[in-house]
């Protein structure tokens, strides 16, 4: 089909759920309805489009955000099929910040799920409408009324019931539109999804009449017009007034429309691509583009406009042909193929050879993309997830995207001395390509430590190192990622730096105030006064701290949550060099030697933090009492027992990471393999002394 330059006929959605809930089906079923793919491609299978990884497909989950286009009455809907198991947020992250709107599926049977809720927050943080369509509806066990509960309860109440299942379970038969107030019957596993409409069942009239009531009672607000019509003229509305209704509701962010179907049977995916073009928002529904002006010093809001490109890079792929492409979102102007674009980020001009439109890992060569639209570029050398493309003459930077800190990490080492190298080289592809892994090397040992969001994240991206890199890997045991943070105020350090070698040397002295900061992070206060530092001194002096908290002061773990007070400093006319205020910055919070260092750690109680972990461990009712041992042995504290079903418990607690290292093992020991564990980080906690003392046995440093 032809490239759709409307504004208003462009969807950028992003598909998200917890692992399992018939995300990617749903993503395949949407790309074959809408003639985008012939041939159906399976998950259990292997061989979902979507999910064209070696791992994925191996898996059976997703792995890495995946992007596609596809075209639905006259509509241009570009997609990101994104990850659903907790170690992979970070994709969903980076796709929810360049989405205009979102799909969350739910599985009927299980309804809302941990991880469900943690892309909901994350949607919530970008402000990003959504439907929810309830999938699975065919499984048994499913149970629509259920479902909404459950959204109710742990997304929101301002749901918008569109659709109600006919039957449920064997007796899946259809689906009721209540807007339309119309019956479409399906016969289930029709690759075609052809259906019938038909009459309402009579034991479905009263409820459709009590459900259509309660939503158009719930939109009414939001156009005055129409609901004089309905309120004061007691009229009747037509299904297109009540659709726009919804769709004002939807646009708020607020409110959400909810659909149902199963998409492994072929039942409901076509209405819900209607309800994908009639309810979720155009790039010129989005309000306008707030950025950083450096002039200004401060964000403004800016008039999307066609004559300024502006775009952000949001993810880097190394194809197999060691190809580099940057994913961008394109909010105002255009890029073009074979021109030059301005990284505002890098401060540095770049060339775009090539532009691309991606089906999963397949290409399509295109020559521009504008306002609105997503695409990939080869060509970009410098540019990194984050960045900022624009102009020089008018260096606007859009908000960048943050990630989530590893938790765990594990030493590795190349089996063969002549890896090492290549070793190394591959990290840095895997790192430019995936921002939430971190490596580092052992100033001591020389070995890397590679660092994760879970054990699954680190076990997929050593097999990556192998598959992709061809580097053959011993991996060595996983250690956890602790932290740590100053509990008393220290006021009035001074750090000099001072060398002298023969004609001008290296001079810089600073006073310095250091106090906790709980919850906040690292905050620099430049309260300097007098002539004796520049401005750009001070921004030496933040860097120096934020170099030295990296690697803290008890157990080089980095350091969290501290305000930091620049006091006055002291500069030489000759002998003070760049780079000499931050070196005197790093020696005002460290000292010099090992003996201020340890004096430097009791004069701000320097203490160790572990992560704590939010636990969700499913259990057969059979196997209760031991799990529930099992996890306050490891120092857990249980915060939740839900009944799943008849056959199944959902205990939720939190538990220490270091004690839950490994725990799947555990897990399928004790339930015969029928137990299901997933975890995230829930926070940062004080670890006990007796604890303290054995890690500081076990890493043989002394305090």
């Amino acid at each position: 089909m032809p490239e759709k330059r409307k504004l208003e006929n462009i969807r950028n959605i992003g598909i998200m759920a917890h692992i399992d809930a018939g995300k990617t089906t749903t993503t395949e079923r949407i790309l074959y309805h809408s003639g985008k793919i012939h041939k159906i491609g399976e998950v259990h299978e292997g061989k979902a489009q979507m999910d064209y990884m070696d791992q994925e497909q191996e898996r059976g989950i997703t792995i890495q955000s995946a992007a596609t286009t596809v075209y639905w009455k006259e509509h241009q809907i570009n997609i990101i099929d994104t990850p659903g198991h907790v170690d992979f947020t970070a994709e969903v992250e980076r796709s929810l910040r360049v989405l205009d709107g979102g799909i969350v599926v739910i599985d009927g049977q299980a309804g809302v799920e941990s991880q469900t809720e943690t892309v909901w927050q994350q949607a919530n943080k970008y402000h990003i409408p959504r439907i929810i369509f309830v999938n699975k509806m065919d499984k048994m066990g499913a149970n629509f009324s259920a479902s909404l509960i459950s959204i109710e309860k742990k997304l929101t109440t301002s749901f918008l019931t569109c659709q109600l299942p006919i039957g449920a379970e064997d007796d899946l038969r259809g689906i009721i539109d209540l807007i339309e107030e119309k019956a479409y019957y399906f016969r289930l596993g029709d690759a075609e999804e052809n259906f019938e409409m038909g009459e309402i069942p009579v034991d479905y009239v009263d409820k459709v009449k009590e459900y259509r009531q309660y939503l158009v009672e719930k939109v009414i607000e939001y156009d005055e017009e129409i609901a004089s019509k309905y309120l004061v003229e007691g009229q009747k509305l037509t299904p297109a007034e009540i659709r726009s209704l919804i769709r004002k509701a939807t646009l708020t962010g607020k409110n959400f429309p909810v659909f149902c179907g199963t998409a492994f049977k072929n039942v409901g995916i076509k209405l819900l691509l209607d309800g994908i073009v009639n309810y979720l928002p155009s790039p010129r529904d989005i309000p306008q583009i707030s950025v950083f002006v450096p002039s200004e010093n401060s964000p403004v809001q800016l008039e999307k406009t066609p004559n300024l490109p502006l775009a952000l890079a949001f993810k880097i792929v190394i194809d197999k042909y060691n190809n580099k492409l940057v994913f961008f979102r394109v909010y105002s102007g255009k890029l073009t193929a074979n021109s030059y674009v301005y990284n505002v980020t890098r401060q540095k001009k770049e060339r775009i050879s090539r532009l691309l439109r991606m089906h999963a890992d397949k290409k399509e060569e295109i020559k521009e993309v504008t306002a609105g639209d997503i695409a990939a570029a080869v060509g970009l050398e410098s540019t990194i997830t984050g960045d900022t493309l624009g102009e020089e003459k008018k260096p606007w930077l859009l908000e960048t995207i943050s990630f989530a800190k590893p938790v765990i990490s594990q030493a590795i080492e190349p089996k063969t001395n002549r890896d090492k190298d290549k070793l190394r080289d591959a990290l840095e592809k895997l790192k430019i390509q995936d921002p939430s892994l971190h490596y580092r090397i052992e100033p001591e040992t020389g070995q890397i430590i590679l660092e994760g969001m879970g054990e699954l994240h680190l076990e997929v991206s050593a097999e990556r190192l192998r598959r992709e890199y061809n580097v053959d890997i011993e991996r060595r045991e996983q250690k956890v990622s602790y932290r740590e943070t100053i509990t008393k105020k220290l006021e009035n350090v001074e750090g000099e730096y001072k060398k002298q070698t023969g004609g001008s040397g290296h001079f810089a002295r600073v006073k310095l105030t250091f106090e906790p900061n709980e919850g906040r992070g690292f905050e620099f206060v430049d309260a300097k006064k007098g002539q004796e530092m520049s401005n750009k001194d001070a921004e030496e002096v933040k860097e120096g701290i934020e170099e030295a908290m990296s690697s803290g002061l008890l157990l080089n773990y980095p350091l969290l949550d501290i305000k930091v007070t620049l006091l006055e400093g002291k500069r030489h006319e000759v002998d003070t060099k760049p780079g000499d205020f931050k070196n005197a910055a790093v020696l005002a919070f460290r000292g010099d030697g090992v003996e201020e260092k340890n004096k430097r750690v009791a004069e701000l109680g320097v203490v160790l933090l572990e992560p704590i972990m939010q636990a969700e461990v499913t259990t057969p009712k059979e196997s209760y009492g031991e799990i529930l041992a099992s996890l306050t042995s490891q120092r857990g504290v249980i915060n939740e027992v839900t009944e799943k079903d008849e056959r199944a418990y959902v205990i939720h607690a939190h538990v220490p990471l270091s004690n839950i290292l490994g725990y799947t093992t555990t897990l399928r020991s004790l339930t015969g393999g029928k137990g299901i564990f997933n975890m995230k980080l829930s926070h940062y906690q004080k670890v006990p002394k007796d604890v303290l003392a054995e890690i500081i046995k076990k890493e043989k440093v002394i305090a």
